[in-house]
């Protein structure tokens, strides 16, 4: 249905637990190296339970590699630093959402080269820069989700 895409993400814990939210909404998972740790590393299995065998996981040795490979259709990258939220984006089945690492977020290039495409979780709170990734993933993921599967409403407000 979607595609999750973790640019160098950097701790094990984080990334076994987006790999447990996708098997469970049936997304695949793209790492791109490099990694901050090794696909075997035991907090990884620990954090994905028994769910990471059933997990649709590819690695790519690059951003270009996963660009030529993947060839994904559409792109969004999830920012702090977006003017636009989540919530103005009406996800498509075959998307691609794209999380930077924990400690720097995208590349830095990717700022100006996919402005169009940054996205942001709104964040009301005063005092925090971002979620932790596996949350945002979370929260994201299931917006797309629920985009994807809710029944059309009727112009009253009722489902139809």
């Amino acid at each position: 249905m979607l595609h999750i895409v973790l640019v160098h993400p950097e701790i094990p814990h984080n990334t076994g637990a987006i790999g447990r939210t996708c098997v469970s909404l049936g997304f695949d998972l793209a790492l791109i190296r490099p990694l901050g740790f090794v696909l075997d590393d035991a907090h990884l299995r620990r954090c994905g339970l028994d769910y990471w065998p059933h997990l649709a996981v590819s690695v790519y040795d690059s951003w270009t590699h996963y660009l030529e490979t993947a060839k994904p259709s559409r792109l969004f990258f999830l920012s702090t630093k977006a003017m636009r939220t989540l919530y103005d984006v009406r996800f498509q089945d075959g998307d691609s959402l794209v999380f930077g690492s924990e400690s720097a977020g995208l590349p830095p290039d990717f700022y100006e080269r996919y402005a169009a495409s940054l996205v942001k979780i709104p964040m009301p709170g005063e005092h925090a820069r971002s979620l932790n990734l596996s949350n945002a993933v979370a929260v994201t993921a299931y917006e797309a989700y629920r985009q994807l599967t809710a029944p059309a409403a009727a112009p009253d407000g009722a489902a139809s």
